[in-house]
């Protein structure tokens, strides 16, 4: 018999919070968390504004703050988020819990990108006459203005191995990065582990921050940023007629997946239960999603069969809604697809109206904003939705937060290169 598996914590780092309660209430208020981009001087770039982080401090999570002082700040946000859920969970410190039975799996970006030392070695090293670089000289400046440490946080695994040194967590490791399905992946992964009698408890979730020179120009050239440089908190519109590309943002979402007889054994108090995982690919392009929603319909159906339930039984769906033309059409269309008449008396809507798209975080926090609705009773709001698109014409809750009984929810999470993940979060019976 496999093996149930219930959500006993959450945390969240969000341009709209730093934590669960003030970035759901923050959705649920229809507030923004978008602005012009203070990181670093954008006023020349295409797009110039971004959903950042507002004034995050380390230092009011953990006093020795030393084991981070190289970290980027995806993996910053990922351990105060962590010890959010942990702490929530009860696991903190938790020395009657098998640690070799509970592990972590992330979804977590690339780390700090060191863009000023570079650019100031490329320019001691540059000869404009010829157009060439001295490579001895870049060589030398770059062993001189590089640290170590720091270069060895862009990789992909050091976030993960950062929170299983710090909270002792000596089970499984395993980080992936499938773009804007990451997280939801690394919880879906997480889960089938758990399932299978691999571990017992698991942290999961992402964190990412491309809000740099690098990540903005990768975008801007990839023509899917937003260029609403007039009005940045009303750039990101999901589904509405006059989108013209999504609103890059940062942070981090982590949850604690636990087997249900565990949590129950030491008294856990069970947020909800994942009952839900459909993963596929498009096979397609790297950069869009199927015209017709080919994997993401597939994907849907997966998580609909893996839960057990029917398509009638879904009450609301946390779309990936990003507010590009051809995602938000290929959504609606595998929406339409899957629950056919009842797509349109389905609830819809897009958290990344408000904040942003956190690209590897996202999924995660949210499937935490699916917990939130679950518990509430409420469902946040699509803002900016002003002009319908006739290809998008179903029920995205437009503007307002609507109160809505929710006991099973539907996160989709679709990713560049066609990388496609849907969850189902549901009411614990």
């Amino acid at each position: 018999m496999r093996r149930r598996v219930v959500i006993t914590g959450t945390g969240a780092i969000t341009p709209l919070g730093h934590d669960v309660k003030d970035t759901v209430e923050g959705q649920l208020a229809g507030r923004s968390g978008v602005g012009l981009i203070r990181q670093f001087n954008a006023t020349k770039f295409p797009t110039t504004f971004a959903a950042e982080v507002k004034d995050f401090d380390l230092t009011k999570y953990v006093p020795e703050h030393g084991p981070w002082d190289h970290a980027g700040p995806n993996t910053r946000f990922a351990f105060a988020a962590a010890l959010q859920a942990l702490e929530q969970a009860g696991l903190k410190g938790d020395g009657k819990c098998d640690r070799t039975r509970f592990g972590v799996y992330l979804g977590s970006g690339e780390g700090v990108q060191d863009f000023h030392a570079l650019l100031w070695v490329l320019s001691q090293n540059y000869d404009p006459s010829t157009r060439a670089i001295n490579i001895p000289g870049f060589t030398r400046g770059t062993l001189e203005m590089f640290h170590a440490e720091r270069e060895a946080e862009q990789e992909l695994h050091t976030t993960a191995a950062h929170l299983a040194r710090y909270f002792e967590l000596d089970g499984p490791n395993l980080s992936c990065l499938t773009a804007c399905a990451a997280s939801s992946q690394a919880i879906g992964e997480a889960t089938e582990l758990i399932r299978h009698g691999d571990a017992d408890i698991m942290l999961a979730g992402g964190a990412h921050s491309m809000i740099h020179p690098f990540g903005v120009t990768g975008f801007n050239l990839l023509t899917a940023l937003s260029q609403r440089n007039d009005a940045p908190e009303k750039a990101s519109r999901p589904f509405d007629a006059n989108r013209d590309g999504f609103v890059l943002g940062e942070g981090a979402g982590m949850l604690i997946l636990e087997e249900l007889e565990h949590a129950r054994h030491r008294g856990a108090n069970i947020l909800a239960e994942l009952t839900g995982y459909g993963t596929t690919a498009d096979a397609f392009r790297v950069t869009d999603s199927h015209e017709d929603g080919r994997g993401a319909i597939a994907c849907i159906t997966g998580a609909i069969k893996d839960s057990g339930l029917s398509p009638d039984q879904i009450d609301y769906i946390n779309a990936h809604g990003t507010s590009t033309k051809v995602n938000d059409r290929a959504e609606t269309l595998a929406a339409k697809a899957v629950f056919r008449e009842r797509a349109y008396k389905l609830p819809i809507s897009s958290s990344k109206s408000m904040l942003g798209h956190l690209i590897a975080a996202g999924g995660a926090v949210e499937l935490i904003t699916c917990i939130e609705s679950i518990h509430r009773g409420w469902i946040p709001p699509t803002i900016n939705y002003e002009t319908p698109d006739p290809e998008c014409d179903l029920d995205y809750v437009p503007n307002q937060a609507r109160q809505h009984r929710v006991n099973h929810a539907l996160s989709n999470s679709f990713g560049f290169g066609g990388q496609n993940i849907s969850l189902i979060v549901s009411r614990f019976e």
